[in-house]
């Protein structure tokens, strides 16, 4: 649904402000007409308590005249005395209460011995120079409710203006890049002032701010993918170097090897970083590889970790998943998911699966409540803090390179009997 402007619902609203006021208006002065409308049983009502008291005038004294005020026309034909001019629609007319078509006045003729009286009350619908009087004063009112709305309506809208204005320009931003040089002071319209030339101010600090934000946050992709990588080059020839020297004692081999691999695994860590902090539309590179590759190099990994605990690591692949992804990032998640499961459990068995699009990594650890389950992907927080392993960063930084590449991990756990981590591929 298409959402209207400003500027037009404030137009709407002074419209149906002067609508609504007109019909109020209108409808109070159509009540009071309606109010002083007379309708056929009032003014029989009033013709019949007119004519009474003529009577009781005449018995009193018989040259009252009949009535003949504003309202009402009387005439009297008594009986020895020639006829009055009466009207020809009112002679043939039978004792009682009548209402002339043709004319539309109302009639009563009340026959007693002292003669015939005829009472005639005007049409009921007859305009006359008072209800003039009362429609004038309300077209002026309703004129004036039109200009007045009207004006406001102007002002409104010229205060609204600066904001459309305002509307307009920032709407044409593209999010990443906001161009704050059309919101420079010395660019803006002169009409723009008070409230919205300090929302314009405000506008264009927080556009140089997004954009210097913007600038060393690519700055910082582009060296930290040099600078970083650059150490891990040489420390990873320097051990394999190393490692080529013949007649090795095993435990400088055994430490270099450690080396080695912390190398790899720094490397994949420091590509993962750079990958959440580039923007989304930039896509990293990508190539086929085996995830149960992976699996298997990190499993290896990992049981370094677990020394001489008694806890057994196995490993099945009950199909290879191929992925066309950056291989570091399926270390970094598959590392991640074996080290939280080496480091809360003591004893038991840590089990990896592959397969049908899938790696499930379970465990026979500590577990989680409920709770502590539904806080494990906040950052910093951790199960059992009294445990001397990890940050309490792992799991966060596993779902956001998750979520970065379109699989999903889910979680399962119980306390005291351990937990299951299962990341989806498809």
């Amino acid at each position: 649904m298409m959402r209207t402007s400003l500027p037009q619902r404030i137009r709407t609203i002074f419209i149906v402000q002067a609508v609504l006021a007109s019909l109020v208006l209108v409808g109070g002065y159509a009540f009071s007409l309606l109010a002083r409308q007379d309708s056929g049983a009032a003014i029989h009502s009033q013709l019949q308590q007119e004519a009474a008291h003529f009577w009781k005038l005449h018995a009193t004294s018989p040259a009252q005249p009949p009535p003949d005020t504003y309202g009402i026309r009387g005439y009297l034909l008594q009986p020895g005395q020639p006829d009055l001019p009466l009207p020809d629609e009112l002679r043939a007319l039978p004792n009682g209460f009548h209402e002339l078509e043709s004319t539309g006045q109302r009639v009563l003729v009340d026959e007693r011995a002292a003669g015939r009286l005829y009472l005639v009350a005007p049409p009921a619908s007859r305009m006359d120079a008072t209800s003039w009087r009362d429609i004038a004063p309300l077209l002026l009112t309703l004129l004036g409710i039109c200009a007045i709305s009207w004006l406001a309506w102007r002002a409104s809208r010229r205060s609204v203006t600066p904001l459309s204005w305002l509307l307009q320009r920032v709407s044409q931003w593209d999010p990443r890049y906001p161009d704050a040089d059309e919101l420079a002071p010395e660019r803006l319209p002169g009409e723009l002032q008070g409230e919205a030339r300090q929302l314009a101010a405000a506008l264009h600090l927080l556009a140089k701010r997004i954009g210097q934000y913007v600038t060393r946050e690519r700055n910082f992709t582009r060296d930290a993918s040099h600078e970083l990588r650059t150490p891990l080059t040489v420390i990873r020839m320097a051990s394999d170097m190393a490692l080529g020297t013949p007649d090795l004692d095993p435990r400088l081999q055994r430490s270099l090897g450690r080396i080695q691999r912390a190398g790899r695994d720094m490397e994949a860590v420091v590509e993962a970083f750079l990958i959440l902090a580039r923007e989304v539309d930039v896509e990293p590179q990508a190539e086929w590889f085996e995830v149960a590759d992976i699996v298997r190099y990190e499993v290896a990994s990992a049981r370094e970790v677990l020394d001489d605990r008694p806890v057994s690591l196995e490993v099945e692949v009950i199909d290879d998943i191929p992925l066309l992804a950056p291989p570091r990032v399926t270390h970094v998640v598959i590392s991640n998911l074996l080290r939280n499961a080496c480091a809360y459990t003591d004893s038991g068995c840590i089990r990896v699966e592959v397969g049908n699009g899938k790696v499930v990594v379970s465990d026979t650890g500590i577990g989680m409540s409920p709770e502590a389950l539904a806080k494990v992907f906040e950052p910093f927080f951790r199960a059992e803090p009294g445990r001397h392993h990890g940050s309490g960063l792992g799991l966060p930084i596993v779902r956001r390179l998750c979520e970065r590449f379109g699989w999903r991990i889910e979680l399962e756990s119980t306390a005291g009997q351990g937990t299951t981590a299962t990341v989806h591929f498809r």
